[in-house]
């Protein structure tokens, strides 16, 4: 790497963080002052109110990163649009809580908005030597995956550090791929403004969490992850949408498995349980930091098997991939991360309260 290129992405990446480091404390005053704070129940791992609007720290980061480094495109102007949707509507449930169908709602609009605007679009895929073109399913296939990404973040959003640092670790990972390959497009510019708003976010969310980045920033996130690996797709760095996808292996098994948890126990999929991969930690007695800290390991090893894939060799990277999946599967079914034989702590608190 020429030293030209690493000052780019040293500033690309430092000078969002910096300015997330500073702002977030304005945004802390902000929440406080308006109440838009997250209160301990029975479901929730801290233990006192923490203001709750981080994402409002990273957006603004993000934007700051482009104003600087990024250009204006039509491509752009769909990304900055949506984005602004997700925040809006975050922003207004991290204030007080909205329905699920509401945020739903907005999370489709900024979903239509890339795609139809931005041409953003998921037409085709090149899969383990077989090629499939979506035809016109492309778009409520692309609509659905830029949904699910999204949710897929909000999900794990559970304890401190774990969402702003996995996708840290995303968007380091997408960035080492982009700078191998020499792909310095749009993708190489959005993944290190991103990282370094992550970076500058875990100084105040790391545990001992003094804020959360709420709905508005873990949607957000969820939405520029969707964004950067379609990117990363459409130009080639990937020769499988897979690779990106596997980085992010922890969020979307944990997303999977309590779908079919909730569908199981006949419960509707956006009820909250503690049974998410950090919650299994958790239960055994590992600390927050120590349950954060496995879970960046176990995210870190998937995104070494997706570099290995690219830039080395893929059949070593595919094996990577099928040993990290087995042990997280077993893991699985020892624990209750798919199904369990108890109810929920808090159910069994509540039937012997009644």
């Amino acid at each position: 790497m020429d030293q030209e290129l690493f000052l780019t992405i040293l500033k690309t990446i430092g000078i969002p963080a910096l300015f997330v480091i500073v702002f977030i404390p304005l945004v802390k005053i902000l929440a406080t002052h308006i109440g838009a704070l997250d209160i301990p129940n029975e479901r929730k791992v801290h233990k006192k109110p923490i203001p709750r609007l981080g994402g409002l720290g990273i957006y603004f980061g993000f934007l700051i990163g482009y104003m600087l480094f990024g250009e204006e495109t039509s491509l752009m102007n769909s990304i900055l649009i949506g984005s602004f949707v997700i925040i809006l509507i975050g922003v207004v449930d991290d204030i007080k809580p909205l329905k699920a169908s509401y945020k739903l709602l907005a999370q489709t609009l900024a979903a239509l908005i890339v795609v139809f605007y931005g041409g953003i679009l998921f037409d085709d895929i090149n899969i383990f030597g077989l090629y499939f073109n979506f035809g016109y399913f492309a778009y409520p296939i692309t609509i659905f995956f830029i949904l699910g990404c999204i949710n897929c973040m909000n999900f794990i959003d559970g304890i401190d550090g774990l969402a702003s640092g996995v996708a840290g670790i995303f968007f380091l990972t997408i960035g080492i791929i982009a700078v191998s390959i020499g792909d310095f497009t749009l993708t190489f510019t959005l993944t290190f403004i991103m990282l370094g708003t992550c970076l500058g976010f875990l100084v105040h969310n790391f545990n001992p969490a003094t804020i959360f980045m709420g709905d508005s920033g873990s949607m957000f996130l969820g939405f520029i992850i969707s964004i950067i690996t379609l990117l990363g797709y459409k130009t080639v760095m990937m020769e499988t949408l897979l690779i990106p996808l596997l980085i992010l292996a922890v969020p979307i098994l944990d997303t999977a498995f309590a779908i079919i948890r909730r569908k199981l126990k006949g419960e509707s999929i956006s009820k909250p349980d503690k049974m998410h991969i950090h919650h299994q930690f958790l239960k055994m007695n590992f600390s927050q930091k120590a349950t954060v800290i496995i879970i960046y390991l176990i995210t870190a090893a998937f995104a070494t098997a997706s570099i290995i894939h690219v830039t080395v060799d893929a059949s070593i990277g595919y094996t990577i991939y099928g040993i990290l999946l087995f042990l997280l599967i077993m893991f699985a079914i020892r624990t209750d991360w798919i199904k369990s034989n108890r109810d929920d702590p808090i159910e069994q608190k509540k039937k012997r309260t009644e």
